[in-house]
């Protein structure tokens, strides 16, 4: 058991923010799944996978995040930062909300705008694949490997804060890795992948240190330590092979079209001479 207890008021804190965070992921994915529905009504394909994908990824973030701040089991906590950081990232990311969101807003400010922001230069280098997985695998090696965890324990804010960013990283590095909605410029899959491999390795070795030595300031009971490390480093492991079945995919689809024979159309037959 941890020998780090969360004090009443960040308990209180914690579960407020928890029940925004539910209504919040409701509300997100309501509006997408109604973008959905609009291009539908007006004949446009949209997959439906795509739909329950990002209703997935959205209310899984959102129930991961809703936990209290007391001290519980790492492994718990270990399943919530797998949810809320990997796997429901990755399951937005499918659903490609920004193409939706393009297809959806009508010519005009809103949608030049949103334009505008994708490929502006910010966001360029925030999805650029070394510099994600930097934001994302550092953020995890700081949380684990300073005191910060066990001040989240204590801190409503801080543990939100904590949330808010291993979120946001998991977003940044999948959109990055996986490519799927229109950026301003598209890394090859070797950069995305040797990208990959590397966070994956980051994650793998985090995973092994956690295995031998809990966070700073906290002390777990010895299954509970491992349980965790394991949770991390095998969860890790399936979470990553997702993203690298996107990359392989995109790179097949991207090669096949490039070698599709073009063919060109044959001229049509002139029309006899009249009196020949």
């Amino acid at each position: 058991m941890s020998l780090v207890h969360a004090h009443p008021a960040a308990a209180t804190g914690s579960g407020t923010a928890g029940m925004c965070a539910l209504v919040a992921g409701l509300l997100v994915a309501a509006a997408y799944g109604a973008g959905a529905a609009r291009l539908r009504r007006r004949g446009d394909a949209w997959p439906r996978r795509r739909d329950a994908s990002f209703a997935v990824g959205v209310l899984a973030i959102a129930w991961a995040t809703a936990g209290p701040t007391p001290a519980r089991s790492l492994t718990g906590h270990m399943a919530e930062h797998l949810l809320a950081g990997m796997a429901g990232p990755l399951l937005i990311v499918l659903a490609r909300p920004l193409t939706l969101a393009l297809r959806t807003l009508p010519a005009g400010r809103a949608r030049r705008g949103l334009v505008a922001l994708a490929h502006s230069r910010p966001v360029t280098w925030l999805v650029f694949p070394p510099l994600a997985a930097l934001l994302n695998a550092g953020g995890l090696w700081l949380l684990y490997r300073t005191r910060l965890f066990a001040a989240t324990q204590d801190s409503a804010l801080l543990h939100a804060l904590v949330h808010a960013h291993v979120v946001a990283a998991g977003l940044l590095f999948s959109f990055a890795v996986c490519q799927l909605d229109p950026l301003r410029r598209r890394w090859s899959p070797t950069v995305r992948g040797g990208t990959l491999l590397a966070a994956g390795a980051l994650h793998a070795v985090l995973a092994r240190t956690l295995y031998a030595a809990p966070p700073s300031g906290t002390v777990f009971a010895a299954t509970d330590l491992h349980s965790a490390a394991r949770l991390m480093y095998y969860g890790g492991d399936m979470a990553e092979l997702g993203l690298a079945v996107v990359i392989g995919i995109g790179w097949y689809t991207a090669r096949a079209r490039r070698d599709r024979p073009v063919t060109v159309p044959r001229p049509a037959a002139l029309p006899p001479r009249s009196g020949s």
